[in-house]
């Protein structure tokens, strides 16, 4: 058995995992805590981590019905993310280890998500073992990525953002309109009772031949918008419209892009991870998407999508098993590359 955290922002997390089933998974978010700044604050993110690491890790212990001495080997997410963060998490987990005397593994986060669709059941349970050569959209707050996946030991990353991730765009445009951090999930909801084609935004990049994503420009639009529109954030249905209608230009994007790149590439799969994927108008429009082209495609669960100790774990595992451990000296890679 292996115990995993994760606090690479500013959820703490742990998990068990067994033969890549999850036994037990605890998460204490910090939404409330960051809610007044609009976003999150490294300090204090750091410092809720210390304070919730030892409750979380006896939580994912009583959940699983184990005892510390029981654990085979522990993990931790090394990176990337914010340093302070990282670090509380990084050397909890390594602190352990060298008591019990357990093998460790430092995971990078980025290949966590990667791996978090082929997840899945109740109780959850990883099979990296059937992955198909796939093209993956990792999109979150912080990233958005396009990676070619042959094979769970060949990644190569096709593009990223060059500027803002989708999950910030959507959490800027919707401070924006008055909405409550984080703005995405409000967005997201409001977006359904909405007309996505009543306001026109710019789609960054769509036509690009490359897979790099832009999405400044886009907030730059919506505060433009709003300067010259006033009243629109003063009639309920015409804020619905609005949160439509940058939704579908973003989600346009994400989804054009994927489908193009994985049209192009051969693959027959089409993978989406990160908290972003959470997103209903994203998972339709890709399943949509995906259908049409003939790809066949897997969305992570949507509990594993946001950041979790779950699939730090599963992919720890896998790694040791293949005698992939990390010194225990080893330090937090805050910009780590994926590939």
């Amino acid at each position: 058995m292996l115990l995993a955290f994760e606090t690479s922002c500013d959820e703490t997390s742990a998990a068990v995992v067994h033969r890549g089933r999850v036994l037990a998974t605890a998460v204490s978010s910090q939404i409330e805590l960051h809610a007044d700044y609009g976003g999150v604050v490294p300090e204090l993110a750091a410092r809720e981590h210390l304070r919730n690491l030892l409750p979380v890790t006896r939580a994912a212990l009583r959940q699983a019905g184990i005892a510390p001495e029981r654990l085979e080997a522990v993990a931790a997410t090394q990176g990337p993310g914010l340093p302070s963060a990282l670090l509380a998490g990084l050397k909890a987990a390594q602190a352990l280890a060298y008591v019990l005397r357990r093998p460790f593994a430092g995971i990078h986060h980025h290949e966590a998500h990667l791996f978090s669709p082929w997840m899945e059941g109740d109780p959850l349970a990883a099979d990296f073992s059937r992955i198909e050569p796939n093209v993956s959209l990792i999109v979150s707050g912080g990233h958005t990525i396009l990676v070619h996946m042959e094979n769970e030991a060949q990644i190569r990353i096709l593009g990223s953002t060059v500027d803002d991730a989708a999950g910030e765009c959507f959490d800027k445009t919707g401070k924006l309109m008055g909405l409550a951090y984080p703005a995405g999930p409000e967005i997201d909801r409001l977006s359904e009772t909405g007309n996505p084609k009543a306001f026109d935004f710019p789609r960054p990049m769509l036509n690009e031949t490359h897979d790099d994503f832009s999405f400044s420009g886009l907030k730059t639009s919506v505060r433009y918008f709003l300067r010259d529109n006033p009243g629109v954030l003063e009639d309920g249905q015409r804020i619905r419209d609005l949160c439509a209608s940058v939704q579908a230009a973003i989600v346009d994007v994400l989804v054009t892009k994927t489908v193009r790149a994985a049209r192009r590439l051969g693959v027959g799969w089409v993978t989406a991870s990160g908290g972003v994927s959470c997103n209903r108008r994203l998972r339709l429009a890709l399943a949509e998407a995906c259908a049409r082209s003939g790809l066949k495609l897997r969305l992570t669960e949507r509990q594993l999508c946001t950041d979790n100790a779950a699939m730090i774990g599963a992919l720890a595992e896998r790694k040791l098993l293949r005698g992939l451990e990390t010194p225990l000296d080893a330090d937090i890679r805050p910009n780590w590359e994926l590939a």
